[in-house]
């Protein structure tokens, strides 16, 4: 996504840049490291390796996984930084600013160092040098292969004010979770027709949608319909015809990708005939599904008919919530 400053008069070589490559830093927790690893996988079709970044081909919005901490599209690459520096000559920003920021997510590098490495490419490229606020932020990354030298593109936090909604439960999917679950179970929006069908207060919804997919939610219990209504309504969503009330098993049209959160109590668990029919009822319509629950239920879903294709967890604390993807 880019700044309202990188989208009007961009200088010519950005308007002409169509980067094939693109490197992905990322950070996350051990508690997240299945999780992570299961939405690469779907995003990007590798699970990382000893560096902390995806380099691949795909250009998704950095924002789109709450792993990711920019997108970086690579301009140059070099063998020996001499040769970064001198393609940086033939960057001319027309009058714009820029800094140049060395990324720690690969070769470790002093801080001395690290700002050394700015300065002597920085040097070279024709514009206003701006550490605070500038116009385009240029990414040094050191591989054991070579160098590289993108544009950076930052995330976007807005999503993160998902975190504060009128309603949820105590126990609900996080915002960043849910985001995690969607990327897994949608990872290419283009005409798809999702739906949460046990969706709670609407957390899978939310996320969902301000990444422009297709979705529905569905409940049986009208007080979690009545709160993912007024949580969608919040964000500005047109709550009423986004979420309906009624079982699952009654499903009737057919979905391309499900997240279905199984229902679960702290004190109890779903009896073995109603999970059952309810995985039924899941494999009945959509092709495509991301199932998560508190229980082992793997035989539960190769029962149904489904494949499984992936598997992970999630732990907060001592809580481990377990996710199967799913194919039909």
């Amino acid at each position: 996504m880019e700044s309202a400053s990188e989208s009007s008069q961009q200088p010519k070589f950005l308007t002409n840049l169509h980067s094939d490559r693109y490197i992905y830093p990322f950070a996350c927790h051990e508690n997240d490291r299945e999780l992570c690893n299961m939405e690469f996988r779907a995003l990007f079709g590798q699970t990382p390796g000893v560096y902390p970044y995806i380099d691949s081909n795909v250009a998704i919005a950095p924002e789109r996984s709450p792993f990711i901490s920019m997108r970086i599209d690579v301009l140059f690459t070099g063998v020996e930084l001499e040769d970064i520096v001198a393609q940086a000559g033939g960057i001319q920003l027309d009058g714009h600013t820029f800094k140049v920021l060395y990324i720690k997510h690969g070769l470790k590098r002093s801080y001395g160092e690290q700002r050394q490495l700015e300065r002597q490419v920085g040097a070279r490229i024709r514009g206003t040098a701006e550490m605070r606020t500038p116009d385009f932020t240029f990414g040094l990354l050191s591989l054991e292969e070579g160098w590289l030298l993108g544009v950076c593109r930052m995330v976007d936090p807005a999503w993160q004010g998902h975190k504060h909604k009128p309603q949820n439960y105590s126990t609900g999917l996080s915002a960043a979770l849910a985001r995690s679950l969607v990327n897994i179970a949608v990872p290419d929006p283009a005409g798809i027709r999702a739906i949460d069908p046990c969706c709670g207060m609407g957390n899978v919804l939310i996320e969902a949608l301000s990444m422009g997919i297709d979705i529905r939610g569905r409940d049986l219990n009208p007080l979690a319909v009545k709160g993912a209504r007024e949580n969608l309504a919040y964000f500005g969503y047109d709550a009423s015809s986004l979420v309906t009330f009624g079982d699952m098993r009654d499903v009737s049209d057919h979905f391309d990708a499900a997240i279905l959160d199984m229902p679960y109590n702290l004190c109890s668990v779903l009896p073995q005939e109603v999970k059952q029919s309810m995985l039924a009822g899941l494999r009945g319509f959509s092709d495509r599904a991301v199932i998560i629950s508190t229980e082992e239920i793997e035989e539960d879903i190769l029962a149904c008919g489904f494949r499984i294709m992936d598997y992970g967890r999630a732990a907060k604390g001592s809580f481990i919530r377990k996710i199967w993807v799913c194919q039909g």
